[in-house]
């Protein structure tokens, strides 16, 4: 049986914190997906073909990359995971205010889908600080963000940025 799992954010930008998760349920998974959510009620910076390229450039270099798709969805996450075959949904842990929120998602999800576990995986020490709210305001005043998102994200980020702040 092919064990797919499925990796629901918004992934705008996707941060080190982000690859974090995808090396550790690639340990565990056939099949990932990288699924950027598209939320009516978030704005978001960047579309889903700019988060999907800033993904697929920075899976490139992982091993087992190939067994990486990104892919949109809109709606429950949990629907999108159960119309993909996943058989469990991997959520990354940083803090405590993390586990309180995802726990209650997963008994949520749990309730919905019995069918699909969800598996937490806890951040690495030297990515567990890293939030993608935290990393936009960093690169909108102008600081370095290299440390926190792969090099394109980077690039991206000050471009938009950039931009924003010539007008």
């Amino acid at each position: 049986m092919t064990r797919i799992a499925f990796y629901a954010g918004s992934f705008d930008p996707v941060t080190n914190g982000h690859l974090d998760v995808i090396r550790q349920a690639l340990r565990v998974a056939d099949k990932l997906y990288v699924a950027v959510g598209e939320n009516d009620t978030k704005n978001a910076l960047f579309s889903f073909e700019e988060r999907e390229r800033m993904i697929r450039d920075a899976i490139s270099g992982l091993p087992g990359f190939d067994k990486v798709i990104p892919v949109a969805f809109s709606g429950l996450a949990v629907d999108a995971a159960r119309s993909l075959g996943a058989v469990m949904m991997v959520r990354g842990l940083r803090d405590s205010s993390d586990f309180d929120y995802e726990m209650r998602m997963a008994t949520m999800n749990a309730r919905l889908a019995p069918d699909i576990q969800t598996i937490f995986v806890a951040a690495s020490p030297s990515a567990y600080f890293i939030a993608g709210t935290l990393v936009r305001q960093i690169a909108m005043a102008g600081g370095d963000v290299s440390g926190f998102v792969p090099p394109l994200a980077a690039k991206m980020l000050l471009e938009k940025y950039s931009k924003k702040n010539e007008r």
